[in-house]
């Protein structure tokens, strides 16, 4: 694949966080790994341990073994999902940036959709269950569905994003949108999407909110009333800093 920039080729970095993922992590690998050694000359798949208490990171040391392209960055207590996401973007080498949840709910041939907007000057491109070309074949519980549709109206009525869907787990950065964003997030938590989304509008970075095929696979870990109130708190958190004109 070629890109219109300043390297003329595509690097493509995938970054997956992962917390206590021992028993799930390898469920999807064989596919992913197999369709980016078809599709991309330079790649490389960059887990992101959280600390983990399980046997993570050493399931990854392993498979490390068997699929060379895998890297590894370890925190060495569990400060969330967005650190997580932080630590691995910053350890990335490519010139695009992918990040992923472990399950890829989200598959990852839907990087070639993101991808396409990148190619026509967007600088990031985030994918959405919540647009009417979005293909949810695999629904989440009732509840926690739910509680994305709440937290989503309260996040538009405190923030100026118009985006049907910031939570979901696959976005797309070129380097320049990451080098301009990494550098400003003080978020660790759940919400850390929101303030990456802030973060990029202020510094009139082009994002582009793109309809993605999305299967539920693995069970929640986010906790429906503590960690409500955990991304409640940070959206009011953004909405400060963005008060206190913090992310220019």
């Amino acid at each position: 694949m070629a890109l219109d920039m300043d390297s003329g080729t595509v690097y493509l970095s995938i970054v997956v966080p992962a917390y206590n993922e021992e028993k799930r992590i390898e469920n999807p690998l064989d596919r992913v790994v197999r369709y980016l050694r078809d599709h991309y000359d330079q790649w490389e798949l960059i887990y992101s341990d959280d600390g983990s208490t399980d046997g993570t990171y050493e399931k990854l040391r392993k498979l490390q073994e068997v699929y060379p392209e895998i890297e590894v960055v370890r925190s060495a207590k569990n400060r969330g999902k967005g650190s997580a996401v932080r630590a691995g973007m910053l350890a990335a080498s490519g010139n695009i940036i992918l990040f992923s949840d472990a399950d890829f709910s989200t598959p990852i041939e839907e990087t070639k959709r993101l991808f396409a907007y990148l190619q026509n000057g967007y600088d990031i491109a985030i994918g959405s269950r919540g647009l009417s070309d979005s293909n949810v074949e695999v629904h989440q519980a009732w509840p926690r569905e739910m509680m994305g549709k709440i937290f989503n109206t309260f996040l538009r009525s405190l923030l100026p994003l118009e985006f049907m869907d910031t939570q979901c787990g696959f976005k797309m950065f070129t380097r320049k949108a990451a080098n301009v964003i990494l550098p400003r997030m003080h978020l660790d938590g759940f919400a850390f999407d929101v303030e990456m989304l802030i973060i990029a509008q202020v510094n009139r970075l082009r994002i582009a909110e793109v309809p993605v095929v999305w299967r539920n696979v693995l069970e929640s870990r986010v906790h429906p009333i503590r960690n409500s109130l955990e991304m409640l708190r940070d959206v009011l958190k953004v909405r400060y800093r963005l008060g206190m004109n913090l992310y220019s």
